[in-house]
């Protein structure tokens, strides 16, 4: 087989320590272990942070490259002004581009491949600032128009790809997500009391984690918890950075009966993350919508039962390892809450359920997926 030349964009990967840059992180550090024959230049623009990219000096077929302004300018010439300056002027010359964040820049002779990893912006308006959704409505269509194949995350995102853009199914790879070997229950007590100490964590607590914006449904997890008799055993911390429109996650904080249980630790760190999850005695993940949702099978790794909703991907993802409630019935989410924390039978059924529903997705299998996707445009 001969070998093919692939841009793929890395700006993400960079720029963004959760969700979509997990993903493509571990996605293309694990592919990078695995194909030494295909060459690849991995794309950044000039704002993102370098650091990531000395992950693949190790790897002679992998070369980096730099857009000359920042991503805003970069996506605002592409798209707003439709600057004819294909993305392969900036690189030798490609086979193929792989665009892992939603919007395809042009090209000059390279077939493109575009990843969507989810349609939030659609199917859960409400949760996104309108002048973002009102631009992804317009550049995520005319992306998906032009690209030769899409990879989505889940089953979820491809159906709702066929249900609201008509993208053919056959167009559509999914290529889920993985969890790393490093999610296992954390024993170490140095370890976990350092993470303790660090986020400033209660010894017994329910944790969500996940950026601060409203497709979390934080909202809902604040309120189910104040509802809830775990108040008077448990708190609740909430990990994740600020993101857009968390006015009313704050203020429903303030708001409830178990105010002063509630804890808001910020962003943690991807190294911390193992040593959180095993500290946590529940993990709740009433998400409204999910492309994937990775928290839910790295808590799993480590040993922490989870509750989560029952929408979008989370059935796929979760299985039967986690008990599932309707993101909006906070009845059933109190219900949950307070059955994990006094069914021990239950728990440790959830906990074995979990361990083997994780081991489903893997890095190493996720980037054969994506490997056997490219090798499709050998032909092309």
């Amino acid at each position: 087989m001969n070998s093919l030349r692939i841009g793929i964009d890395y700006t993400a990967a960079l720029k963004q320590g959760g969700g979509i840059g997990r993903y493509t992180r571990g996605l293309i550090t694990t592919l990078a272990q695995l194909d030494r024959r295909n060459q690849y230049t991995l794309m950044a623009t000039r704002d993102a942070p370098g650091d990531g990219l000395a992950f693949f000096n190790d790897y002679p077929n992998f070369a980096t490259r730099r857009f000359p302004l920042a991503e805003r300018w970069m996506t605002i010439g592409w798209h707003r002004f439709k600057l004819p300056v294909p993305v392969d002027w900036f690189t030798n010359r490609l086979d193929l581009f792989h665009s892992p964040n939603f919007i395809l820049p042009p090209t000059r002779r390279a077939k493109t491949l575009l990843t969507v990893h989810d349609l939030s912006f659609i199917r859960h308006p409400q949760g996104a600032i309108g002048k973002l959704r009102r631009w992804l409505e317009k550049v995520v269509p005319d992306s998906l128009a032009r690209a030769d194949h899409v990879l989505a995350d889940s089953y979820s995102t491809k159906f709702d790809l066929t249900d609201i853009y008509a993208v053919p199914a056959d167009k559509i790879t999914v290529v889920g997500a993985g969890v790393e070997s490093r999610f296992a229950p954390v024993t170490d007590a140095a370890a976990l009391a350092r993470v303790r100490q660090k986020y400033a964590l209660p010894d017994r607590f329910v944790l969500g984690l996940g950026t601060l914006e409203p497709r979390k449904n934080f909202t809902g997890l604040i309120d189910a918890f104040g509802r809830s008799a775990l108040r008077e055993t448990h708190h609740l911390v909430i990990a994740g950075g600020k993101g857009w429109l968390y006015d009313d996650i704050f203020a429903a904080a303030a708001a409830s009966p178990a105010a002063e249980r509630i804890h808001f630790a910020g962003f943690a760190a991807d190294a911390d993350l193992p040593a959180l999850y095993s500290l946590a005695d529940i993990f709740a993940y009433p998400s409204h919508y999910e492309g994937f949702g990775i928290p839910v099978i790295e808590a799993m790794a480590c040993g922490t039962p989870v509750v989560c909703a029952n929408n979008s991907s989370l059935p796929e993802v979760a299985g039967r390892a986690a008990l599932q409630v309707t993101a909006t019935d906070t009845a059933a989410l109190v219900a949950a809450l307070e059955q994990l924390g006094i069914d021990y039978s239950l728990r440790e059924r959830l906990v074995d359920a979990g361990f083997e529903q994780a081991r489903k997705f893997n890095w190493p299998a996720a980037a054969q997926r994506l490997l056997a996707v490219y090798q499709r445009f050998e032909s092309l």
